[in-house]
């Protein structure tokens, strides 16, 4: 099965999404200039792509591999692309080192690399009921951890 996701350019620098092999789960999504620094302390990549995600479906930004190799982590772990969306797809990073004015030294994407990969997932219909008592488990309440050592 497979849907259309449109995509459109919204700076003249931009790269269409792309798959290195056609059975790669998601698409690379490079930035089109070095990135702005916003009033959070994050590095904002643009892509220069607005994407149309199908109604019933979500796109989701994880980071490439390649941010092992980086001094940065994606700010919100996992960005979320609702279907309404219609705005230019952003990326942001912070970095895991302390900041400095010369942040020449921290190693971050520059203009054209590739900075995330674009995955898009099916949405299931969820409703959600409120109970008194849940379903007793194994696990039962046990926390972080306690599944093992």
């Amino acid at each position: 099965m497979s849907i259309k996701v449109k995509f459109k350019f919204v700076h003249p620098d931009a790269k269409a999404p792309f798959k290195a092999n056609p059975t790669d789960a998601g698409w690379d999504l490079s930035c089109i200039a070095d990135p702005d620094m916003d009033d959070d302390g994050n590095f904002v990549y643009h892509t220069g792509l607005a994407l149309e995600i199908p109604e019933g479906h979500v796109g989701l930004l994880f980071p490439r591999s390649s941010i092992a190799k980086k001094d940065m982590l994606l700010s919100n772990a996992v960005g979320v692309v609702d279907c309404h969306y219609r705005g230019e797809v952003l990326a942001k990073f912070k970095t895991m080192l302390p900041f400095n004015s010369q942040h020449e030294s921290i190693n971050i994407y520059g203009k054209g690399e590739r900075i995330c990969q674009l995955i898009v997932l099916p949405i299931l219909e969820v409703e959600m009921e409120e109970a008194t008592v849940l379903s007793r488990t194994d696990r039962g309440e046990g926390g972080y951890g306690s599944s093992g050592k």
